[in-house]
């Protein structure tokens, strides 16, 4: 094996007591490549040696205990250089942006021209494509014409106190409406103060600007 392994960060290992097998991921899109399984014989008898010491114990359970000991250290040997061998397969498929220092792949996110990743330096169009989309995007919201029911919500009627569900059946309301669509109940009185000309509620009992008694008079 080498002195070390590149891109190990993005990858993720997969490995088990019967063989090695790696996933590689890409910095940018999060594509995953796996390298196909490894079987490792030495592992496969091991684990015929620890069925056998469960069902026997004394002797075998003994060579079972010899087999994980060189199991341990042979594992890791023979993990290690099924990792360098899938790092070099791989080396093909990723590719380290020079500005970034992200490894990438080649196929989605490799900007061939410019000789960085994507990221770094995107394609024209693409970008393009997108900043035109936004910009129509934009001018939808800018020039978008109120609905004629939400004209009652209007700034010249932010003054007036709407209410969020009628005071008799107790429904939501929608807009701010007269009436209300479930019962039909009134929701906007036009009485006024017979004393201070003050607009009343629709259950006024008394006045909120003189404390006048509504209906006395």
């Amino acid at each position: 094996m080498g002195e070390h392994i590149e891109f190990t960060r993005n990858h993720s290992d997969q490995s088990t007591d019967s063989g090695f097998q790696f996933e590689f991921y890409c910095d940018r899109c999060g594509s995953g490549y796996k390298t196909p399984f490894k079987r490792w014989i030495t592992g496969t008898a091991a684990g015929v040696l620890r069925t056998a010491s469960d069902l026997f114990g004394g002797v075998l359970g003994g060579a079972a205990r010899v087999g994980e000991e060189v199991k341990d250290a042979a594992w890791q040997q023979a993990r290690d250089k099924a990792l360098d061998e899938a790092v070099a397969e791989m080396s093909d498929t990723f590719i380290q942006c020079p500005r970034c220092s992200g490894w990438v792949c080649r196929e989605a996110c490799w900007n061939e021209k410019r000789g960085i990743c994507k990221e770094c330096a995107p394609d024209l169009g693409v970008e393009m494509s997108a900043a035109q989309a936004s910009r129509s995007v934009e001018e939808v919201w800018a020039h978008a014409a109120m609905a004629e029911e939400d004209k009652k919500l209007a700034k010249e009627n932010w003054r007036e106190t709407i209410r969020a569900s009628c005071p008799e059946c107790e429904e939501p309301l929608e807009t701010n409406a007269k009436f209300c669509p479930s019962c039909g109940a009134k929701l906007k009185a036009a009485a006024h103060c017979t004393e201070c000309g003050a607009k009343l509620g629709p259950k006024a009992k008394f006045c909120g600007e003189c404390g006048a008694k509504v209906g006395d008079g």
